[in-house]
């Protein structure tokens, strides 16, 4: 059993770091534990070569420059950090909780539970080829954009990743084919105007009402077979690689036995204005959290991460103000 700090939080990603650094701030002892080997969240995992558009003080940045920037500022005061590790279990043990992990036992005066979307389980494609050629050719996640320069791609999925790297691979790919099985897109409406624009501009091939068939090659992608699904009509596309941006399946993995109290359909953790779930000393913030209003932004798990560990804060030291003012004033920085 390990030392306890005043709050630990469960996931690494941005709203765990900024928590990590607003909780230090308020002069709270810190722990992140993430299951991941890094830093960062799916900001490094998954895309860290891509733009993002929606965090204030930023026109555009890229996914790993702000996870860097966000590393920064929550290490500055030192947080202990366990990467690489998974959250198995969390109990009462009086005034504290112990979170049973794969290499121990820590505890805890209050948690934040900040996994983004839970365990990373992307959704897959069901058909000939995908498992077998995957990471050769098949990939659900684009690190280095500069490795696809030259090669001709397919990219199935109508959402925002979809479309957002297939906006990106279009200046680097020989060809990029965008396969969708409808002609409705759930990304964000400017980049389907940037994308109709491309398709206008004979940059992007479009294919709507389209599904794969079948994934070709002999230990790398060759070809894929994709039919329009209002005719069944087959259509063969001589491509080398393959990227599938069909979302993630939510998951809470063991979160789900916590005790917690969840909604849709166990896939979100319910909490109220301050963040706080059903359990005492536990609170929850970003993209697994569920309240009335609730929306899915980077800036969003920000704010909620703030007011978290100002609640934590109060929670741990009962005569600390819950608003502790603007940071300009803050001793921490002087």
């Amino acid at each position: 059993m390990t030392d306890v700090r005043d709050f630990t939080i469960i996931g690494g990603g941005p709203t765990g770091l900024y928590a990590a650094f607003y909780a230090s701030m308020r002069g709270l002892s810190v722990r992140i534990i993430d299951s991941l080997p890094e830093l960062g969240g799916q900001l490094m995992a998954l895309y860290p070569e891509k733009y993002i558009y929606d965090v204030g003080g930023f026109q555009k940045v890229l996914a790993k420059d702000l996870a860097t920037g966000l590393i920064a500022q929550a290490m500055q005061f030192d947080p202990d950090v366990l990467l690489d590790e998974e959250v198995r279990s969390l109990e009462r043990d009086g005034d504290e909780w112990v979170l049973g992990c794969r290499g121990g036992s820590y505890r805890s005066k209050s948690v934040l539970i900040a996994g983004g979307k839970g365990a990373f389980e992307p959704r897959t494609l069901e058909v000939p080829g995908y498992h077998e050629l995957l990471h050769n050719g098949v990939h659900y996640a684009v690190k280095d954009p500069e490795s696809y320069r030259g090669r001709s791609v397919a990219i199935v999925g109508g959402g925002d990743s979809a479309l957002d790297w297939a906006l990106i691979l279009k200046d680097l790919c020989t060809d990029v084919a965008l396969v969708h099985r409808r002609d409705g897109f759930r990304a964000h409406e400017a980049s389907v105007a940037q994308m109709e624009k491309a398709c206008d501009a004979g940059q992007i091939r479009l294919l709507t009402y389209h599904e794969v068939r079948e994934i070709h090659g002999n230990g790398t992608v060759d070809g894929i077979t994709v039919f329009d699904n209002r005719t069944d009509e087959d259509l063969r596309l001589d491509v080398d690689s393959v990227l599938t941006f069909l979302g993630f399946k939510p998951d809470l993995g063991p979160i789900k036995e916590w005790g917690l109290e969840l909604a849709d359909g166990g896939r979100r953790i319910v909490v109220d204005q301050t963040m706080r779930t059903s359990l005492e000393g536990v609170w929850a913030a970003g993209d697994l959290v569920d309240y009335d209003g609730k929306l899915d932004l980077i800036s969003t798990g920000f704010a909620e991460g703030a007011v978290a560990a100002n609640q934590a804060t109060r929670y741990v030291n009962p005569e600390a103000r819950v608003n502790p003012g603007h940071s300009t004033s803050n001793k921490a920085f002087k």
